[in-house]
Formats: C-alpha cells, sequence, structure tokens
C-alpha cells in the first residue's frame, strides 16, 4: 500500500506513533474511556467491529498467531500509542490479538466514531491513517492474521486463492506440503486427500477443503453487512479506479455509497506491475499499492463496500424511481442512483485447450504470485497495449526471456512510448511482430509447450515454455444489464449521451465499460469523479428540497 521505502527507524516511528497529552484529548472527544486488568483482552483475532484504541495509562502487547499455532510478539503499547489497523475503519475481522500487560486505561472509538475522527481532524487523522496503512503492510509482508494455503506449489487452486487474498490486501501464507513441513502435525490430524486441496487453515482453527474464492471470502468476513433494506443514494457496480473514485467523492460529499465487486478492488489496474504515466507519481506506483489507497480512502468516508459480490440483473426504474441490484446469491440492495463501473473481462483467443491451461501456466494478469513460477524460464506473453507492455518489463526481472508476440508489425499504434523504448532497451525481451499462437500443449500438471505461426510466412515454431501471458483486450461486463435494458453499443460497451449518463434515468456509466471511454486510469479516475456532479443533479431534480 505504500510505494515509496522508507529508512527502517522512521518506518517504525510512523507505524507506531505516540500521541501527546492534547492529541489523546482530540481523541477522547470521539471514543468513550474503557479499562482493562492485566491479562484481559481487548481483541482477539477474528473480532468484528474493532475500530481503534488509544492508550491513556498502562501497557498493551500485541501478538499475531496463524492455523499452525506461532505466535509473534508485534509491538508493546504504551501510554499515547494507537491500537489497531485498517479493519478499524470498516469492523472487518480483527488480525492479531490485544491483551492488556497491566492495568491499563484506554481511549476506545468503535468504526463509525474513528471515521468521524479522522475526517474531523485532518492533521491528527493523517497521521492514524499512515500508521494503519503501514501496519497492514507488515502484516501483509508476514501472513499474519490471514489464512495458511497449503497446495502443492503449482497447483491451480492455490495460486487463484493467493492471487484472490492478494487483490484483496489481505495477508497469508502458502506452503507446499511436499517441501515445507511446518505444518506436518496439522496434516496428520487432518488427513487431506489429494481433492481437497487447496487447504485453507484460518486463525481460529476453521478448516476448509478446496474452497473457491467466494467460501473463503464469507470464512474470513470479507463481504461485510451492507443493509439489504437501506435505500443508498448510490449503489456503485465494480471496485476499480473509476468505481473507487466516484465512491470517494460520492461519499466524502455526504451521499450514502455502496460498493460492490464480483473478485477484489483494483479491477485490471489493480495488477498492473507498474503504472508510470498517472500524474503526480514520477517514479511510477504499483497498480495494487495506487488501488488500495483508494480502497482505504473510500472506507474512511464509510463507503459500504460488499466484496465479492456478482450483481446478477438490474430492475430499474421501481417504484419512487428506486432502482435495484440483484445478486447471485439471492440479495437486493436499493438505491436512487447506480453507477456502472463493472469494467472489463479479459479477452480470451481461440486456441484449443486454453480453458484447460487456465491457472496451470495459462495467465492474464503478472503478478508476484505468478512471477515465482517464470524464475530462469522463457515465457511468452501476446498483448501489444499497455498493459502488454507493463507486464513484459515487470516478468523480464524474473524469467530468463520473455518472448512478446503480437499480430501486427509493431507497438507504435498501440502503446505509450515510454513503455516502447524500454522493451527495446531491455536485452531480455524479444518482439516478435506478425506472431499468433496456434497450438498448446500439456498434461494434468499443467502447461508443457506452445507453438506459434508467422504470419507472414507461414512458417510454425514450437517450444517448451510452461507459462503463456495473455493481454489481448478485454470485452464489456454489461451483460448483467440486460433485465434493465440500458442501451449498449454494437460491441456491448454502455452507451452514455449526456455527459455520463445512460438512456435510463438515474443509471450512469463510467470506466472501461462506458462506450469511448479512453482505457486509461486516469481517465477512469477523471470520470469517478465526474459522474458525482450528475449524480447530485439528479437528485436534486427528482428530490426537490
Amino acid at each position: 500500500m505504500t510505494d515509496v521505502p522508507l529508512p527502517g527507524a522512521q518506518r517504525r516511528d510512523q507505524m507506531f506513533p505516540t500521541l501527546g497529552a492534547d492529541d489523546v484529548a482530540r481523541v477522547a472527544r470521539f471514543g468513550v474511556p474503557r479499562r482493562y486488568a492485566a491479562g484481559e483482552a481487548l481483541f482477539r483475532t477474528g473480532a468484528t467491529g474493532v475500530g481503534l484504541f488509544v492508550v491513556v495509562r498502562g501497557r498493551v502487547t500485541i501478538t499475531r498467531h496463524d492455523a499452525i499455532g506461532v505466535e509473534t510478539l508485534v509491538v508493546e503499547h504504551g501510554a499515547g500509542a494507537i491500537i489497531g489497523e485498517t479493519t478499524g475503519l470498516s469492523g472487518r475481522p480483527a488480525l492479531v490479538d490485544a491483551f492488556a500487560a497491566e492495568d491499563t486505561d484506554t481511549v476506545a472509538l468503535d468504526p463509525a466514531a474513528l471515521r468521524a475522527l479522522l475526517v474531523a481532524e485532518a492533521m491528527l487523522g493523517e497521521r492514524i491513517t499512515r500508521a494503519l496503512i503501514l501496519r497492514r503492510v507488515d502484516l501483509i509482508a508476514s501472513g499474519a492474521g490471514g489464512p495458511l494455503i497449503v497446495a502443492p506449489a503449482d497447483h491451480p487452486g492455490r495460486v487463484v486463492l493467493a492471487n484472490f487474498l492478494r487483490r484483496n490486501g489481505l495477508p497469508f501464507r502458502a506452503l507446499d506440503p511436499a517441501t515445507d513441513h511446518e505444518a506436518d502435525e496439522l496434516l496428520a490430524s487432518i488427513h487431506p486427500e489429494p481433492g481437497d486441496y487447496p487447504l485453507a487453515l484460518l486463525a481460529d482453527g476453521t478448516v476448509l477443503r478446496a474452497p473457491n474464492e467466494a467460501t473463503l471470502a464469507r470464512a474470513l468476513g470479507m463481504i461485510g453487512e451492507a443493509d439489504a433494506d437501506k435505500v443508498y443514494d448510490v449503489a456503485i457496480v465494480g471496485a476499480g479506479p473509476a468505481g473507487l473514485a466516484a465512491s470517494v467523492y460520492a461519499a466524502s460529499e455526504g451521499l450514502s455509497v455502496l460498493v460492490v465487486d464480483q473478485r477484489s478492488f483494483g479491477g485490471q489496474a489493480g495488477a498492473s506491475a507498474r503504472i508510470e504515466n498517472y500524474f503526480g507519481f514520477p517514479t511510477g506506483i504499483t497498480g495494487q499499492a495506487l488501488t488500495a489507497r483508494g480502497f482505504v480512502q473510500a472506507q474512511k468516508f464509510g463507503v459500504e463496500i460488499a466484496i465479492p459480490t456478482t450483481i446478477a440483473a438490474l430492475d430499474c426504474g421501481g417504484a419512487g424511481g428506486i432502482h435495484r441490484l440483484r445478486t447471485e446469491d439471492g440479495r437486493i440492495y436499493a438505491a436512487r442512483t447506480v453507477v456502472i463501473a463493472s469494467g472489463a473481462r479479459y479477452r480470451r483467443p481461440p486456441i484449443d485447450r486454453l480453458a484447460e491451461f487456465e491457472g496451470r501456466g495459462i495467465w492474464y494478469w503478472a503478478s508476484p504470485v505468478e512471477a515465482q513460477f517464470c524464475a530462469g524460464q522463457e515465457v511468452a506473453l501476446v498483448g501489444g497495449g499497455n498493459s502488454a507492455g507493463q507486464a513484459a518489463v515487470y516478468l523480464a526481472g524474473h524469467a530468463q526471456k520473455v518472448r512478446m508476440m503480437v499480430r501486427g508489425p509493431g507497438l507504435a499504434e498501440t502503446m505509450s512510448r515510454y513503455l516502447i523504448d524500454r522493451i527495446a532497451a531491455d536485452p531480455r525481451i524479444e518482439l516478435m511482430p506478425h506472431t499468433e499462437i496456434v497450438a498448446l500443449e500439456g498434461d494434468a500438471s499443467g502447461l508443457r509447450g506452445i507453438t506459434w505461426r508467422d504470419r507472414q510466412h507461414g512458417h510454425s515454431t514450437s517450444a517448451p515454455i510452461r507459462n503463456l501471458f495473455l493481454f489481448i483486450g478485454a470485452d464489456p461486463a454489461s451483460e448483467w444489464l440486460a433485465s434493465c435494458g440500458v442501451t449498449l453499443d454494437d460491441k456491448a460497451f454502455v452507451a452514455t449521451a449526456a455527459g455520463l449518463a445512460t438512456d435510463h434515468p438515474g443509471i450512469f456509466a463510467i470506466g472501461d465499460v462506458r462506450s469511448g471511454s479512453v482505457k486509461r486510469v486516469g481517465g477512469a479516475i477523471g470520470e469517478g469523479a465526474a459522474v458525482v456532479a450528475q449524480i447530485h443533479a439528479y437528485l436534486a431534480a427528482v428530490q426537490p428540497a
């Protein structure tokens, strides 16, 4: 969540600040006093509704533990210390344990009070927010408090769960039962069958056998408790840069906001290894870091978030002009306005056996999870856009060689100049124009080779390449709009006429799903900001003061 490394001492000071008496008094205006006896728990891993504590007198010990019983001391807090991390903004399950080391007095803030403090006390709020973010980064680095994923290193289910947790900013650890023996004793008591992998072992002792993303999310308390009986001012479908930006601007201006996404925050931008052409970040920033900041910012302003949640249909223009979002699992959310920010899905080329090897050598993004499979290997990448260029540069830092294949004559028409120059300067990247993949080979263990064809001369070449990255564009995620009848263009992107409004009152479209959008992170964020003014105008017209 941070893109600029800090010196160790400075980082620790920011992660564990000590508040003076004046700052403690400011915090006290928003919280309530609570006293804990020596040995008493302020909260334990998995506790919900925990916001923030400030120690007034005494000492509090913070420890973290994992599913195999390993407990580690994180820090011991004294007077003036703040206790909490980013889960406190939403009240999601805590990732550490907190115990009073002696009789201790605190000021306790629930999530709503914490958010009110951060908004009302800007300077103090900045210090606290930075500390919460740095603590989450530290937890992610250690894997503390999150699930333990156990499966062979190349098991596709392990890769899917690891990517899901990483994209959602959750800590986890992954072990291979064949080579990592930390969990031998625990596995001996579980007696897993081959079909049980991947196992997800939670800090509270829960064991999930071959869970999918939704099952794991529910077990971790990720989906949250968005109010199905509430009528929101704005419901936003999609938590990419456009959707997150819209949520931040709308909530900061007093609107009640719900955000849903079927997989994670960040969208396709969240998978970018490095974004270097976004204004204000001259050294670049990873997509994960950029969108994680937006995710925290949205929670700071009270946005309610339900991830992962898949919207199956939109029922628009009901009684009183209220729109309803129906989810795949039967929930219904109501809102006065709906912002379509569902983005696009990775396009799949018509190659035989493609689905067979997805997650086992076929990848649609390049993150540290996939990069670990490429160390010292030759890999292939198909695509000529900016996402493909960013991925090629990132993978070149891990792989022995990156074969970058495009169907056309080159990159000039589809890629930013700075990326073209960087690719040309990297001897580990070979640009292969007029080239297409025509065949895949492999077995039950995954992809084992690919065949490509020179489109100009017609000859084909095969190579034992075990990792193929596909960045050939995306198709709009708009099929869920059929129930509403929102007008789409001939490629199924959402048509907008006046500004960002669709042809249905109170329904707006922004980001990659919108017809004519510029398909850039900056453009998506700009549309997310701009749509809020149109939402205000619409609400004022239908609900005059």
